[in-house]
This record gives structure tokens, C-alpha cells and sequence, in this order.
């Protein structure tokens, strides 16, 4: 029997909200492992749940585990082979950093009140053993654009590529139908952004900002966020991102979330972005969006989440 992987290809939908949960240093840990028993249960049953209150809602409930929550929980060894604690990706001007998180909950519904209800739920276990320690609210923006004015995700596969691409096979066979899980919180510079000219901006990504068209290579300038993000036909991520904004404290981002087969690929990515492809030659989007988090987990199969959850 084929493992089930949880919904890490489903398309985005209106609204999400990503939840990240430390635990507490504290709780005894058979009082953690406990919880969290009760938390993948919970978790399958808020997705069942939703295909047959909601089935035309598109709503789930994705659960992701950090290494060190990993090990916290005394969870199969050897780990998946590229679970680690990730490390900070330094360039000479911008840093990707890395940051804690046990447990990560991404919940998509296309009713708010739908993907509100799902976090109370999982807050209701999660406050006895854990802090939530980052909480975003995402929406979707227009015609799937960021809060920069730009479609996000045009390069995402589509199709059954969507699953080679971030759903683990053969390569790692005990954790055949997980997928790594890497997330970014971005905060944007919108000021200095828009005053930048639109040709500017078009420049800084890549592409047109009006009808999203990708600039030819003899055009595209080799800073651009297209340029070096994107790392080749063959290695590919499955993108979920989502913008926020608090007007109250000037704070808008980007939620930057994806899905995949392979950490390395990730991995990559990174490196140009930060560090420069060449060296010295970064990602210009980073001189205007500021990475505040960066943690790595890994997403068990549904059949594996439901062996945790007893």
C-alpha cells in the first residue's frame, strides 16, 4: 500500500494562517508526546472533517515537525535524511535566517471561518505543552499576487508534477510520501519599493508586473529574483505563499512556504538568492524584504501522521 501525503499539493485558496509552536522547556516530555499523540489525531480528523462538512471549501490541515521536536518525541530513527536544524544562509549584505520552530500548522479554507475554528482546535491541545511563537494571517491578494504587486508563484509546477516534486519517492523508502517543508516570513520595504518605477520593480523580478510575462535571458538582468530563484526545470519546490499585512504596525510580508522532495533543492535556492550566483551577484528583491524567520520541518505521510496519533 502507496503512503498518503498530506495536502502539500493542494492549490492556494483565499485564506491561511501558518502556525508555529515551540514547546515548553518545562513539561515533561511524556507529557508532550501525549499531547502531541492527540494533536496528529486531531489534525486527521479536522481534515476528514472538512472534505465532508465542506467539501467545495478546500480546506486542510498540513502538520510539519522540527528536528529537535523530532528527537523531543522519540520519533523513528534514522530521521528522514535531510531533516536537520537549519543553518543561517549568509551573504555579504543579506542573511537568510534561522529560527527555532517544533511544530508548524499550515490550514488553508476558502471560508475564514473555517481555517479560524481549525487553529482554535489545534490551540486547544497545543497551549498545554507549547508557545505559538509565530502566527500569520495570509490572503489572497488579487489575482494571486504579493503584497509587492507581482504574481507569486507563476513558476509553480502543475498537474502530477506537483507531487514529484514535493513528495518524497524511493530516494528515502521509511519516509516514502513525506515532503520537507521550509518557511520564510518576509517583511517588505513598501515605501522604498514603490518608489521605484514600475521598470525598476519589472527589473528587480524579472518579469512584467501588468501580464506577468517573464523577461527574455537577454533581457532579464542577473540580480533579479527570476534569475537566481529559480534553479532549473528539474529542481522545482511547490510554493504555498501567501501576503499579510497589519496596518497597525506597518508590518507587510510575504509568508514564504514550500514543499519538497529534497531539502537541496531548497538549499540552493537559497545560496543564490543570499549568497550570489556568482558570489557577490544576490538576489536584488532582498534589498527590499527582510527574511524575520527561517525553519526547516518535515511532513510525515498521513498513514505515518496516523501511526503518531495512535
Amino acid at each position: 500500500m502507496q503512503p498518503n501525503s498530506q495536502n502539500v499539493t493542494d492549490y492556494p485558496n483565499n485564506n491561511a494562517i501558518f502556525l508555529v509552536w515551540n514547546f515548553k522547556e518545562d513539561i515533561p516530555a511524556e507529557k508532550i508526546k501525549s499531547v502531541f499523540q492527540r494533536v496528529c489525531a486531531l489534525v486527521i480528523n479536522l481534515n476528514n472533517s472538512a472534505l465532508d462538512r465542506f467539501p467545495d471549501a478546500k480546506a486542510s490541515c498540513v502538520l510539519g515537525i522540527g528536528y529537535e521536536a523530532w528527537l523531543k518525541l522519540s520519533l523513528p530513527q534514522p530521521l528522514p535524511k535531510e531533516l536537520k536544524n537549519f543553518e543561517p544562509v549568509i551573504g555579504d549584505k543579506h542573511t537568510a535566517v534561522a529560527t527555532r520552530g517544533d511544530l508548524h500548522f499550515h490550514i488553508r479554507a476558502d471560508e475564514k471561518s473555517l481555517a479560524y475554528d481549525m487553529s482554535a482546535a489545534i490551540s486547544g491541545f497545543m497551549k498545554e505543552i507549547a508557545g505559538c511563537v509565530v502566527e500569520v494571517q495570509g490572503f489572497r491578494y488579487w489575482d494571486s499576487r504579493s503584497i509587492l504587486g507581482f504574481v507569486d508563484g507563476t513558476e509553480n509546477p502543475h498537474g502530477t508534477d506537483r507531487e514529484h516534486f514535493a513528495v518524497m519517492g524511493e530516494q528515502d523508502a521509511a519516509y516514502k510520501g513525506g515532503s520537507y517543508l521550509f518557511v520564510q516570513k518576509y517583511i517588505h520595504n513598501l515605501d522604498a519599493w514603490k518608489s521605484l518605477p514600475v521598470e525598476e520593480q519589472e527589473k528587480v523580478m524579472g518579469r512584467t508586473k501588468d501580464n506577468d510575462i517573464e523577461m527574455t535571458d537577454d533581457v532579464k538582468p542577473p540580480n533579479s529574483h527570476i534569475a537566481l530563484a529559480n534553479v532549473g526545470d528539474d529542481f522545482k519546490v511547490v510554493r504555498d505563499n501567501m501576503p499579510f499585512g497589519n496596518i497597525a504596525t506597518n508590518e507587510m510580508g510575504t509568508y514564504f512556504i514550500c514543499y519538497a522532495s529534497t531539502f537541496t533543492t531548497v538549499q540552493k535556492m537559497l545560496t543564490n538568492m543570499f549568497i550570489g550566483n556568482p558570489p557577490g551577484n544576490y538576489d536584488r528583491i532582498l534589498d527590499f524584504s527582510t527574511a524575520k524567520t527561517g525553519t526547516l520541518f518535515f511532513v510525515p505521510s498521513m498513514d505515518m501522521l496516523s501511526e503518531f496519533g495512535g
